[in-house]
């Protein structure tokens, strides 16, 4: 078997608890009504997918070894296991059948706004790591 799929595996076994944990602390805390949980994964997913993002590029500080398992195990393991655009989808999908448009329409402007600016902090966040290589 090839390394990659244990990293990729053992990383999405991760992001998935985390995913589940942190869903429900949210949801304790904010209620249910609203996916505030999903909406706080998928921002935080983002911002952090967009850290490892930057910091595996090319142009990044990580050596070639570093920037495979950054990819495999952190952004395909553990992000792709943590973040939940499918849960999200299914969600909106709910609310407009419920005809809470006003949520449904709320759901897909927050998220997309709020994870777009997430992943493009997280960027820059990564890109300053990035700037410092030689030092």
């Amino acid at each position: 078997m090839n390394i990659a799929y244990l990293w990729v595996a053992l990383g999405g076994a991760l992001g998935s608890v985390t995913r589940f944990w942190v869903n429900g602390l949210v949801s304790e805390k904010l209620g249910a009504t609203f996916p505030w949980g999903t909406l706080t994964i998928n921002v935080t997913g983002s911002f952090i997918i967009g850290v490892i993002g930057a910091l595996a590029s090319p142009e990044g500080r990580m050596d070639s070894q570093s920037r495979i398992f950054a990819t495999q195990f952190l952004m395909i393991g553990v992000c792709g296991g943590y973040t939940t655009f499918s849960s999200f989808s299914l969600q909106t999908l709910n609310l407009m059948r419920e005809r809470e448009w006003l949520y449904a329409g709320g759901n897909v402007i927050l998220s997309v706004t709020l994870c777009l600016t997430a992943v493009w902090l997280g960027w820059l966040l990564g890109s300053t790591f990035t700037s410092m290589k030689g030092n």
